[in-house]
């Protein structure tokens, strides 16, 4: 009897002292502060001449190359311009005119295919170009392109809260309108259905009103048209109060969903936000799944607290980026967002002040999407994490989720976070929603070298062909992992679309990576 006690004993110890000695040697790593943005190397060879500037444009860089969040896509280009007025783009656009260059506009950068550049191309900084201006009685805003959502929030809270926008705040105001991001209100949809009007700056200098019932045609390209059509400057978007929410969470398996979704939180008006996540440990690998919503509460007497930044950042970062080290790293990520993150979720207004003996967790709705993920940043070499994003048929959803598992796990995916949305039909030019949709959010590590970047491709292509079996889309934001053809079924309004930017920017003006790469360019 002794045997098995020692031999149980000595499983127990190298169960725990591997990881503690794993985490001695690597957790200092996995946890610490970037020192400055990813740098995986040029994907793309370097090496373009510097422009002949003029003196009135405030080129931050000259020559040299520029890369976007996926840390793959370095492109030479001739300089970058900061933005920060009106009459600033005006002088950039009468300069590339004169001198022959493509313009592309960047913000955050978090599209990961090149959108925010062309080679040898200008890059117009937008960032600084970020004025956030409030009409309380009308509940709008009035938004230059370079703000980003985290700038809104701090300048509307507490007060009033953000309508459509995408589960973090980092993104600019410009970049979101151009891919027509969209998010955790699932009644909402995508931030077009926000828009009372943007002011878009053409190829010659003119400036454009368009809106659903202005310049109609050019609005629906500019919305999800990737900065090919023109610069936008701003947009008049519609707010909402900021209300107080119940959050609640309930755990499924993931074939359960579409009945939940139909039969209670698609009738159920209290429900404001809503979300899913669903399991990327070993032996509930896309099937269980957390379900994240957030409930109208009728507390109307309460002022919500300032806006905090996330907490734990150091810790989060440890746990995420151990969940990149293999299956055991994956259960206890998954394990810790079920049981662990419920005891520290932050609830932010007290029963006391909201005059309520239940046990209950309530939250502003700016709160929830008041999220700058700085740990997701990291300092590890030769890796870096991809974002995927299909949209499928809400009756084709459980089904296609079972096979990407099966895809996923054939190619080896080390998927880090998946997640369910809710898409509804949109009226833009190159529409991912053609119908009522669910869309599968992918975020994978990957190795940074020829066979990483190999794998994903492979990956990708797969994953496309399965979403298009089921009449699915994919979204075009990220790596440029397919072909033409697979782009042409997806999207069979592309050759419109190209034909419409050749009508609207009849120089081609605007460009950027993705344009060159599927737009038969010269």
């Amino acid at each position: 009897m002794g045997f098995p006690t020692s031999r149980r004993a000595l499983l127990t110890a190298l169960a725990l002292g591997v990881p503690a000695i794993y985490l001695g040697r690597q957790g200092w790593q996995l946890a610490a502060d970037p020192l400055h943005p990813k740098d995986c190397g040029p994907a793309v060879e370097a090496g373009t001449a510097a422009p002949d500037g003029t003196p009135q444009l405030a080129w931050s860089s000259r020559g040299g190359t520029v890369n976007d969040v996926s840390c793959l896509s370095r492109t030479p280009v001739a300089g970058v311009v900061d933005i920060r007025s009106e009459a600033d783009v005006a002088t950039a656009l009468a300069h590339a005119r004169a001198n022959g260059l493509k313009v592309s506009m960047a913000g955050a950068r978090h599209s990961m295919g090149g959108h925010a550049f062309a080679r040898g191309g200008m890059v117009l900084d937008m960032t600084g170009f970020n004025a956030v201006t409030l009409n309380a009685a009308d509940l709008t805003i009035t938004v230059q392109s370079g703000a980003t959502w985290h700038d809104i929030q701090n300048t509307i809270h507490p007060e009033f809260a953000v309508k459509a926008m995408q589960s973090s705040d980092v993104f600019t105001v410009g970049g979101s309108i151009a891919v027509n991001a969209h998010g955790m209100d699932h009644r909402v949809g995508a931030i077009e259905r926000t828009i009372r009007r943007i002011r878009v700056m053409m190829a010659d200098g003119t400036v454009v009103p368009c809106s659903r019932t202005e310049n109609t045609d050019l609005y629906r390209h500019v919305v999800g048209g990737y900065g090919l059509f023109g610069v936008i400057l701003d947009v008049e978007l519609d707010i909402t109060q900021n209300a107080i929410y119940r959050s609640s969470r309930r755990i499924i398996g993931f074939e359960e969903f579409p009945e939940i979704f139909d039969k209670e939180i698609a009738p159920d008006a209290s429900i404001r936000l809503f979300y899913g996540h669903l399991s990327t440990a070993p032996g509930s690998f896309l099937r269980e799944t957390i379900l994240y919503s957030y409930h109208a509460s009728g507390v109307t007497d309460v002022t919500p607290p300032p806006l905090g930044d996330v907490s734990m950042i150091k810790l989060r970062r440890l746990i995420f980026n151990l969940s990149k080290q293999g299956r055991l790293f994956h259960r206890l990520k998954w394990y810790a967002e079920k049981t662990i993150e419920p005891k520290f979720e932050s609830c932010t207004i007290s029963r006391a002040d909201a005059q309520t003996e239940a046990e209950q967790c309530l939250v502003s709705r700016n709160e929830p999407m008041h999220d700058s993920v700085p740990y997701l940043f990291n300092r590890l070499d030769h890796e870096t994490d991809i974002l995927h994003e299909y949209f499928v048929p809400r009756d084709h959803i459980v089904a296609f989720v079972d096979q990407a598992r099966g895809l996923m796990e054939a190619h080896e995916a080390n998927l880090l976070n998946a997640s369910i949305r809710v898409v509804h039909k949109e009226n833009v030019a190159l529409n991912y929603a053609p119908a009522e949709a669910f869309s599968l959010v992918l975020y994978i590590n990957q190795t940074t070298d020829a066979a990483g970047i190999a794998k994903m491709r492979k990956l990708t292509g797969a994953l496309i062909d399965l979403t298009q079996e089921h009449g699915g889309r994919f979204f075009l934001p990220y790596q440029l992992h397919y072909s033409p053809e697979q782009l042409s079924r997806a999207y069979p309004e592309i050759e419109t679309f190209w034909a419409r930017k050749r009508y609207y920017d009849p120089d081609g003006r605007f460009s950027n990576v993705w344009h060159r790469t599927y737009g038969l360019e010269d």
